[in-house]
């Protein structure tokens, strides 16, 4: 029910909405009112229907149910809503299609990505001076000569706020907008949204997690579809946390999930390792090394290199050829194929999931990983489809196992992916931002998971986390890097790092 009244006048009245997908009903006839001047914030757990919520409002699935749209004579030259997803899909120059997952690394087939400028200009035409205001307000100016693909996650999301911002919408919609950003990313952002309040842009943040923006005026709290309150600002109070559910499982099933085969002793050393596109370099002389069981966090602000020296580790970047980089004991160049590091390596990261074929059932999903591919090619056979079924058990996912991935929430997903980079009880596992999506219970549980996992066997982890409250605790050693560096190594926790030296 929704409490609280305004004299404003109503910008946005939803009556009886419902959406009902085959036998399921996402959302169960919510009536919701926004007013002018009002800034939202759309709170609840993964899978509570925020997404679907949303989509709805931007008229971009059918549902049951009125939505009316208040605008003034004025404001008919605005379109009534622009919808900022929590990830972009970006064509190449050629429009052949979309972007491949490896393609950010390769310098000819980089260039092939749209810059900021041109997609800008694609979509929108000649920039007017207010959209010139929007780019310097957002501090996209100097990136628009730069590839979309090239652009830290900061980055992204400021560009997909502009051009929501050159649509002239009535009320803007961000998904999760914080998900992803450091610190000082989420600093910047959250200044952004209180310079657009203040220039009459109204918002709707959908968010799992967190603190709120000191923007937002009015919450609304889902939950399994449910709208149970709306408040003001001041009037809300986070739901008391539950116990961890995300994933369930016991020490059987964790004896039962197997020791791994790990016939190497050092599982990366990087001597030297540096990479450049052009004049611009990325990394730079990083020394690093990995042994066998050991579990390491990388950390540094976005934009440092993180996610470039994972792609190096896991065969996905071309320049590792021309590196000092000894993998699984083995220097990388001396015969060994990309499938034969993979097969050593579960991986996830926060994009994968924008490259899996979207017609994947859960179970496909999952066994993909058994097969380091974006598909799966053949039948598993009875011990690999044992593992299969272990995981859909772990993720109480049996009544999910045959719909398809792009059917299933954003956190769900999530949880898919993780699956499918343990499936294989790889000697080395590489997390880049794994609880990217969860909620907090999923979180708490994935940890747990992990943890459980790590010291039930030898298993290698490399973890990337903004949040130092989003890492397991079997972790021991951190590597830091700043733009490009490798400025300390140490144990976790340690007041005292040692700055990284090549000898």
């Amino acid at each position: 029910m929704q409490t609280g009244h305004s004299s404003q006048p109503i910008l946005l009245q939803i009556q009886h909405l419902s959406i009902v997908r085959g036998a399921a009903t996402i959302l169960h006839d919510l009536n919701f009112t926004i007013r002018k001047g009002e800034q939202w914030a759309v709170v609840g757990n993964s899978g509570s229907g925020k997404t679907t919520f949303a989509s709805a409002i931007a008229g971009r699935i059918p549902h049951q149910g009125n939505i009316d749209w208040y605008l003034p004579p004025h404001g008919q030259t605005h379109r009534t809503v622009a919808f900022v997803e929590q990830q972009h899909r970006f064509k190449n120059i050629s429009m052949r299609g979309e972007l491949y997952y490896q393609q950010r690394y390769h310098s000819i087939d980089a260039n092939d990505a749209l810059t900021a400028a041109a997609v800008l200009a694609s979509d929108c035409g000649a920039q007017t001076e207010q959209e010139k205001r929007w780019l310097d307000l957002l501090h996209l100016t100097p990136l628009l000569s730069s590839p979309l693909i090239q652009l830290s996650n900061g980055e992204h999301k400021r560009f997909q706020i502009a051009q929501a911002l050159f649509e002239n919408p009535a009320l803007l919609i961000l998904d999760n907008p914080f998900l992803g950003l450091d610190g000082e990313g989420c600093t910047l952002l959250q200044a952004i949204l209180q310079d657009l309040c203040k220039k009459g842009i109204q918002l709707m943040l959908l968010e799992s997690r967190g603190e709120l923006p000191s923007c937002i005026t009015n919450v609304a709290e889902l939950d399994r579809g449910r709208l149970i309150r709306t408040v003001r600002r001041e009037e809300y109070e986070p739901a008391r946390y539950r116990e961890p559910a995300g994933f369930v499982f016991d020490n059987a099933m964790i004896r039962r999930y197997g020791k791994n085969e790990n016939g190497f002793t050092t599982a990366v050393k990087m001597t030297g390792v540096s990479v450049r596109y052009g004049e611009k370099s990325v990394l730079k002389n990083i020394c690093w090394e990995v042994l066998r069981g050991e579990r390491w966090l990388v950390s540094g602000p976005n934009g440092a290199g993180k996610t470039t020296l994972l792609s190096l580790i896991n065969a996905d970047h071309p320049q590792a050829y021309a590196n000092d980089l000894i993998l699984f004991d083995r220097r990388r160049g001396t015969g060994e194929s990309i499938w034969d590091i993979k097969q050593k390596i579960g991986f996830v990261s926060p994009e994968l999931h924008l490259y899996l074929r979207p017609d994947l059932t859960c179970e496909e999903t999952i066994a993909s990983g058994l097969f380091d591919a974006l598909g799966v090619f053949r039948q598993p056979d009875p011990e690999e489809a044992a593992r299969v079924e272990w995981w859909i058990d772990v993720l109480q996912m049996q009544s999910e196992r045959f719909r398809m991935l792009n059917q299933l929430s954003f956190g769900r997903r999530r949880m898919l992916l993780l699956a499918r980079a343990l499936i294989k009880n790889p000697p080395l596992l590489i997390l880049d931002e794994p609880c990217q999506g969860l909620d907090e219970e999923q979180t708490s549980s994935f940890l747990r998971l992990t943890d459980e996992l790590c010291r039930s066997s030898d298993t290698t982890l490399i973890y990337v986390s903004h949040d130092e409250t989003a890492v397991p605790p079997c972790v021991t050693h951190e590597l830091r890097l700043e733009q490009g560096s490798a400025v300390s190594i140490g144990k976790k926790g340690s007041k005292k790092s040692v700055s990284l030296k090549c000898s």
